[in-house]
């Protein structure tokens, strides 16, 4: 494994990708610590104890790399554009407008795109402007948050706010294109890794020596059953029939149609993660005792959050695996190039067959994602562990790590390179 992190820096062009996505990773980084314009630091500071794994406000400041208890130029993380994305296609199922879009290819996607960042822009403006009247509640001993607060100076906030993650948005299409690994995922996979010198600092402090003993297991078993479910795979017996081509003879021989297990990837998480996050964020901007009963009731930590994240995940995984694969699309193309599967006749029946396997597969891999996101912090609710640790975090970063590592991959073995995965 070391040799081939070797080879990917001896050839130029994996460097500079490598190069170019270490440096937008920075860039986020730095925003995390630079706070928006006309906020008293040394007020956010005196509330960052509010900020705890136990509330969403505590997980939504993992998700932004520490930059919302620092009130920074990055508070808003990457949310919004996941959140728009998972709006758009929830509504390219019901719109008919948009369905013809995504069939169109790459410029219909690309009009999608383009609607997403819109409507990115809107839920930025919308929650920034929540975000400063939440921070000015928590504000104690006379001192106030944002520095006269005047309709000029939360305008130019919430702007700041705005504009940082339309700037993420923009960071993340960018490693997409000139880097390595999906950008989206990857500064999402940074913020969480941000916080673990933190929660190694807590886990070695915590009460319970039991805790202490277990974790470093505990996680490792985890990891090991991620990686496992993460490249689990059917492989679908495929047959090609010889051909005639000119006076020539081509086609024919066998190969295989790979079915993953969990082919939506960590997807799923991500969207349940970021609709879970939504009611109790809208319960903690409010002043009504209802609305913070609502907040604590859907705490991160509580049954309630627990089940609506496990369904969410489900239902997700299901959505997003009939997104990416299309039985009749495969059953298509097979036929359209003499491919067939053994005792299943072409199209129909073996876009039906494609159909009942992926179904069988993805409901494991399903249950799978729901069981790995929500034992970690089942397990830790009967401890006095006093760290944030859930399985939600663990399948991003181990997901996101296997999925840039195999696109790395990729593109060694176009070099000729022996790759990770033997």
């Amino acid at each position: 494994m070391l040799q081939t992190f070797l080879n990917s820096f001896r050839v130029p062009e994996i460097r500079k990708k490598l190069a170019f996505t270490a440096a937008m990773l920075l860039l986020y980084r730095v925003g995390a610590y630079i706070p928006a314009p006309g906020i008293n630091v040394d007020a956010v500071e005196s509330i960052a104890e509010n900020f705890t794994g136990s509330n969403v406000l505590g997980f939504l400041n993992l998700f932004s790399g520490g930059s919302l208890q620092r009130f920074a130029i990055f508070a808003l993380g990457i949310m919004p554009y996941i959140t728009a994305s998972i709006i758009l296609q929830l509504m390219t199922v019901v719109v008919p407008q948009l369905e013809k879009l995504r069939k169109e290819g790459e410029v219909g996607q690309q009009k999608i795109t383009q609607y997403t960042r819109y409507l990115t822009v809107g839920l930025a403006f919308g929650q920034s402007i929540g975000y400063v009247f939440l921070f000015r509640t928590f504000s104690s001993g006379g001192t106030e948050v944002v520095d006269n607060f005047t309709f000029g100076r939360v305008f130019v906030i919430v702007t700041t706010l705005t504009a940082g993650c339309v700037l993420l948005m923009w960071f993340g299409e960018l490693i997409t294109q000139r880097g390595i690994g999906n950008g989206i995922s990857l500064m999402i996979f940074a913020s969480i890794v941000a916080g673990l010198p933190g929660g190694i600092s807590n886990w070695w402090q915590s009460p319970d020596q039991v805790f202490i003993v277990m974790m470093p297991f505990i996680c490792l078993a985890v990891i090991v059953f991620i990686v496992f479910m993460q490249e689990g795979q059917r492989r679908i017996p495929v047959q090609y029939a010889k051909r005639v081509v000119g006076r020539r003879m081509s086609g024919g021989g066998s190969t295989y149609l790979p079915l993953r297990v969990n082919m939506a990837g960590v997807i799923p998480v991500i969207f349940a993660a970021s609709l879970m996050a939504f009611p109790p964020t809208i319960g903690e901007l409010s002043q009504a005792s209802w609305a913070r009963d609502f907040s604590a009731f859907f705490s991160p930590n509580g049954w309630a959050y627990i089940v609506g994240e496990s369904i969410f995940i489900i239902l997700f995984t299901y959505f997003y695996t009939a997104v990416t694969f299309n039985p009749v699309e495969q059953a298509d193309n097979l036929k359209k190039y003499g491919g067939f599967i053994p005792g299943v006749r072409p199209g129909r029946p073996t876009a039906e067959y494609l159909d009942r396997i992926l179904a069988r597969l993805t409901f494991p891999g399903a249950l799978y994602l729901a069981a790995v996101a929500a034992l970690p912090t089942i397990i830790l609710n009967q401890t006095s562990a006093n760290v944030f640790f859930g399985g939600t975090s663990i399948l991003i970063v181990v997901g996101v790590a296997l999925d840039t590592m195999k696109q790395l991959e990729a593109q060694l073995m176009m070099r000729n390179y022996e790759g990770f995965l033997k």
